[in-house]
């Protein structure tokens, strides 16, 4: 699968919502990431990459691991590098989180889909 580093300003539009690099280098990614009501990401975990969310505006369930955490603006959530995580926006407004990524390799391929609403593979 090709590496290609995130770049600044790179957004894409996926099922559940959009999300946009805010800022990306080869230390870290910072991306911006919105969750249409109702939507949720795939249930994923990342081979090279850890990352940080802050919740910035709605609400919702972080699935950790094995935990369900519920999330609201201010929460933040610490995802560590292979571990299974997902975030559904329950509520009927969009969710909207910071993501900080921090690893050896931080591009969208990185991504281990194990459930998936839409029926998507990899990243």
């Amino acid at each position: 699968m090709e590496h290609q580093e995130y770049q600044n300003g790179q957004a894409d539009v996926r099922p559940w919502g959009t999300w946009k690099v805010v800022e990306a280098n080869e230390r870290y990614a910072v991306k911006t990431i919105s969750v249409k009501p109702g939507q949720r990401l795939s249930l994923q975990l990342h081979k090279h990459r850890s990352e940080h969310w802050v919740v910035v505006e709605g609400e919702g369930v972080v699935t950790l691991g094995g935990d369900q955490i519920r999330v609201e603006r201010g929460s933040h959530i610490y995802v560590p590098r292979q571990t299974q995580h997902r975030i559904h926006n329950d509520s009927d407004r969009e969710l909207r989180f910071v993501e900080v990524q921090f690893g050896d390799r931080l591009d969208e391929n990185d991504i281990v889909r194990i459930e998936d609403d839409y029926e998507r593979t990899g990243g």
